[in-house]
Formats: structure tokens, sequence, C-alpha cells
């Protein structure tokens, strides 16, 4: 069985919250199930491909978030959005590059979804402390 894994990242590219869902599953199932676990924030930066949807952005303005995402290519609607806080969004990259240092993180040894999971909040951890 193949995982995805779903993470938010404070400012310092460190894990705050995981949720992990099966390989085959939408990226908008993650961002649903993440939604709820968000802290008091400003700003949230997301990628294209992943979070650019009108519910969402709906959602992060219930919530009193500004939405830092920029809009598909084949967005029939533009979306604004700023350029200079777009470019930060490397922080999750680096977050998951550190995960991925740890060897039973990187190959996914672990076929069991929640063993798997364990192992990477076990890693997470560690580099939340480091």
């Amino acid at each position: 069985m193949n995982t995805k894994l779903h993470a938010i990242c404070d400012s310092q590219g460190q894990p705050i919250d995981l949720f992990a869902t099966a390989g085959q599953a939408g990226d908008y199932i993650g961002a649903r199930a993440l939604l709820s676990g968000l802290p008091k924030v400003k700003w949230l930066l997301g990628d294209r491909g992943h979070h650019d949807a009108d519910w969402l952005r709906e959602a992060l303005q219930d919530k009193e978030i500004g939405a830092c995402i920029t809009g598909r290519k084949k967005r029939k609607t533009l979306v604004s959005y700023d350029k200079r806080k777009s470019k930060r969004r490397n922080r999750i990259e680096i977050m998951f590059g550190r995960l991925k240092d740890w060897r039973r993180v990187a190959t996914r040894y672990d076929p069991c979804p929640k063993v798997c999971l364990s192992a990477i909040a076990l890693a997470a951890l560690v580099i939340y402390w480091l």
C-alpha cells in the first residue's frame, strides 16, 4: 500500500501537524483534514496544484487567515497573491527534505500506514526539537 503525507509547518520549517492518506487519494482530502488543526496565523502558504480550491480559500477566510496560494494555470478566474510571500513556500520542501534524512521515512519500509505515520511522527518530533 502506498501512502501520501500531508503536513503543516511553521515559518522556520518545523513540522506542526501531519496527516497520512492512501496514495491514490486526492490532495484535497489531506487539506480538509488538516484545516481544523490550523494554528492562529495570519497567512497560509500553499501549493497551486494541491490547495487551489475555492472551498479552501473560503474556509481560510472564515478563520481570518489570508491565503497566499498561486492559482492553477487552467483556472478560469485569476486569483491575486503576494509573490514575495509565495517565495517562502520552500520552507515546507525543506521540512520534507529533513524528514527524508531519516532512512526509514525516505525508503518507506513500513507497509502499514499506522506504523509509517508513527515513524514519520518520531522523525518530526526530533526535527522539531533540534
